[in-house]
């Protein structure tokens, strides 16, 4: 059965005088799954959020959440949905709970409700014992972790990511996935915006690329990794006086390899599962002792080299991608 589309982009495009920041992106997210919005710094994807989140008003194009039109409808859109931004927005001044419950009554939530939602929230984001501390002693990650609290006090069905993870530690990243994974298993739809191709790999169904404001491709990870090549037979001898041996081995097998004597590793294209077997046969029946053998896939990065020219982190060129955009514009 195919789900509803809980956020829709239709021909978006934006303009900051005679710099198009944005130009024609459209793509669907169906209800419940995660779309990876992946491109380097000034590829247009902030202000595509923006535009979906009703910050700034299209030039053309529109889009839709949870069904409103972003342009005919915004009041709708913002009760739908809920935003983390690149950076936290939490008020340094207030404590953890103080800051949901501000946020709870501007929302015009029942009191009853806003205090037993803002002691789970604390308790799901591991926050229940900093709860009655100012926000200002949190660490980075404590605070990313609040500002997605505080975007979930009205319990909205769509989820709008800005980098949510940009600057936090390799351990922080992973317990935030992990808070990610559960909101979808309860049904939220989320968009997520990333560099690290790492993130995308691990929590979008679908990933759109923008480069340059346009989409260059969309497809889910696998299909991406796909378009960018084969997958590549590694093999690692034990011993690098080996290196000459398994390499006139491997040949008449593949049609060329690729030889790295400093990590004592042969590289050729791989034909499949049954290509690597025969080969790992091969050197089963030969003298030469292996440290391992095995497929590797083309990874998010190579695609995004593979289609770009450049690696994700790489800026496009030296502005930023809202340069020009008038402070607070927001659709009416």
């Amino acid at each position: 059965m195919t789900r509803a589309a809980a956020i829709e982009a239709d021909g978006l495009v934006k303009h900051f005088g005679e710099t198009v920041a944005v130009d024609g992106v459209s793509f669907s997210v169906p209800e419940g799954s995660v779309l990876g919005l992946l491109g380097p710094n000034g590829a247009g994807k902030t202000t595509t959020v923006r535009m979906m989140t009703t910050l700034t008003r299209p030039t053309a194009g529109t889009g839709r959440v949870a069904g409103h039109d972003i342009v005919a409808d915004p009041a709708a859109v913002r009760r739908s949905m809920g935003l983390t931004g690149q950076a936290a927005t939490v008020d340094e001044l207030l404590t953890g709970r103080e800051n949901l419950r501000l946020i709870g009554r501007l929302y015009g939530l029942d009191p009853g409700y806003i205090k037993r939602a803002s002691d789970e929230l604390l308790e799901r984001f591991s926050l229940a014992d900093a709860g009655d501390r100012t926000a200002k002693t949190y660490s980075g990650g404590m605070r990313r972790r609040l500002d997605l609290a505080v975007s979930l006090i009205a319990t909205p069905p769509v989820l709008f990511l800005d980098e949510p993870t940009t600057g936090l530690d390799p351990r922080s990243r992973v317990e935030l996935w992990e808070v990610l994974r559960e909101l979808v298993a309860d049904g939220t739809t989320l968009l997520l915006t990333t560099q690290y191709l790492e993130e995308a790999d691990q929590l979008a169904d679908n990933i759109v690329v923008i480069d340059r404001g346009t989409v260059i491709a969309e497809g889910t990870p696998l299909q991406l990794k796909d378009q960018s090549g084969a997958a590549a037979l590694v093999v690692t001898v034990s011993h690098a006086a080996d290196l000459a041996a398994a390499e006139e081995l491997l040949r008449p097998y593949v049609r060329e390899v690729h030889v790295d004597a400093g990590a004592r590793q042969l590289t050729a294209p791989a034909e499949g599962l049954g290509h690597m077997t025969r080969v790992a046969g091969l050197f089963d029946q030969s003298e030469i002792v292996l440290d391992d053998i095995g497929l590797k896939r083309p990874s998010l990065d190579d695609v995004f080299l593979h289609l770009t020219g450049h690696r994700a982190e790489e800026r496009t060129d030296d502005t930023d991608e809202t340069a020009g955009e008038p402070a607070g514009e927001m659709t009416r």
